[in-house]
């Protein structure tokens, strides 16, 4: 790998290249504006085929751009080799730009790899972006084929020229696909932008107030208020429990944010499961209210003291109660803790209405309801086990799932943990 140097082209080559070269700058400074990190463009040539740093954007100088190419040439040359991209860890070089990163993207085309699209991210990129990025390497390598092939064409006959227009008309028709396909990815990235801000301005505009009214409740119903009617109390409780659940939906919608962008960190602490299960066997009894439903906890010993996120362990463990406790009506709810190895393992079974098989595959999706009548006669957002779903996957552990129609459903989670002993 090394770095282009300035020399004098060939007759014949130099519009071409003169092409490429602004081709090249454009695309590295519209990346790095997306971005907002820094952007460097290898490209494979000279006798030896190699890789050539041809452009650079984001950075405050040359030098810069000459020590990263240096630094990352075998990740460039791997980047080639498997044509298939490549993280590189941050580097102290950039500070901020590189706080999450770098990605190195081939640029391919017809015939075998072109050259590396390397990226910077301030930030772990959005999945927007990251497809954006991989679009723009896909772009760049049809681009840089329909120059190569107007060069090829400027070399034949004049017979030929009227061909060599068509082919040109069509090549730079792909130019503004590709270029429009850009731009509508840019366009999709802010709507995608603007819909996360709504989300948690929302959230957070709305929690206040709520917690205001919830706090404001529980004092009249804890302080001296025998001037209030039987009717009064149990209206007020029942405004309680409503605020209360729905308090819980606005984090749970919060919560998934968060995680689809990378901002609920993961952290550990010494946990005692039983606690856990005690604790979330009191939280869901508002869920369960006067429900016939016996409530089962099977230990198998022995089971150490742990270390793992008590606050998500928590709240995985309370969500499939409350969802346990929401569609059962009588019989019972069981929950099953035992350790395998270094793998913290419970489960949830339930006696509930079950779901049937054609259904089981979006139990995990987001407001997704077990029939066309669950939203109103289940109270719920349907969010609940898709925040299970990925608060599991952030724990870098999996869940499952079982159930029969009529009959009720088991939900088993696998966590791995460090054992205290």
């Amino acid at each position: 790998m090394s770095t282009a140097s300035e020399s004098t082209p060939a007759p014949g080559t130099h519009d071409h290249r003169s092409e490429l070269a602004s081709l090249v700058r454009g695309v590295a400074t519209r990346l790095a504006s997306m971005t907002e990190g820094a952007v460097l463009v290898f490209l494979c040539s000279g006798d030896d085929d190699t890789l050539q740093l041809r452009s650079a954007a984001g950075l405050p100088n040359a030098e810069l751009a000459v020590q990263l190419a240096s630094r990352w040439a075998p990740t460039l040359e791997e980047v080639r080799a498997g044509a298939t991209a490549v993280a590189v860890e941050p580097s102290a070089l950039l500070g901020p730009r590189d706080a999450a990163g770098s990605n190195l993207v081939p640029v391919i085309g017809s015939e075998g790899v072109l050259g590396v699209l390397a990226t910077t991210f301030a930030a772990p990129p959005a999945p927007g972006l990251s497809a954006l990025v991989a679009l723009t390497a896909e772009s760049l390598g049809a681009q840089i084929e329909n120059c190569a092939l107007r060069e090829r064409l400027a070399g034949h006959h004049r017979d030929e020229d009227e061909k060599s227009d068509e082919i040109l008309r069509l090549s730079e028709e792909l130019f503004s696909q590709d270029i429009e396909l850009l731009r509508n990815n840019e366009q999709l990235g802010l709507v995608e932008k603007l819909k996360n801000d709504f989300i948690e301005k929302m959230s957070r505009e709305l929690r206040t107030p709520l917690n205001g009214i919830i706090e404001a409740i529980i004092a009249v119903l804890a302080g001296e208020n025998d001037v209030l009617s039987e009717g009064a109390k149990t209206g007020l409780r029942n405004a309680l429990d409503d605020g209360t659940a729905f308090l819980r939906t606005l984090q749970n919608i919060l919560d998934l944010w968060r995680i689809k962008q990378n901002e609920l960190p993961v952290s550990l602490q010494e946990v005692n499961f039983r606690e856990v299960v005690e604790e979330s066997i009191f939280s869901v009894q508002d869920t369960l209210g006067d429900k016939p439903i016996a409530i089962e906890k099977h230990f198998e010993e022995p089971l150490p003291k742990i270390k793992t996120d008590l606050t998500k362990v928590n709240q995985i463990l309370f969500l499939l109660l409350d969802n346990a406790a929401k569609f059962t009506e009588r019989g019972t709810i069981e929950i099953g803790v035992r350790m395998d190895g270094a793998d913290l393992v419970f489960e949830v079974r339930d006696t509930g209405i079950g779901i049937c098989p054609d259904d089981q595959q979006f139990a995990f999706d987001e407001f997704f309801q077990v029939d066309d009548l669950a939203s109103t006669k289940y109270r719920g957002s349907g969010l609940g086990l898709s925040l299970v779903r990925d608060l599991v996957a952030l724990l870098e552990g999996s869940i499952s799932m079982r159930s029969d129609v009529g009959e009720g459903s088991t939900f088993s989670v696998r966590v791995p943990v460090e054992v205290l002993g």
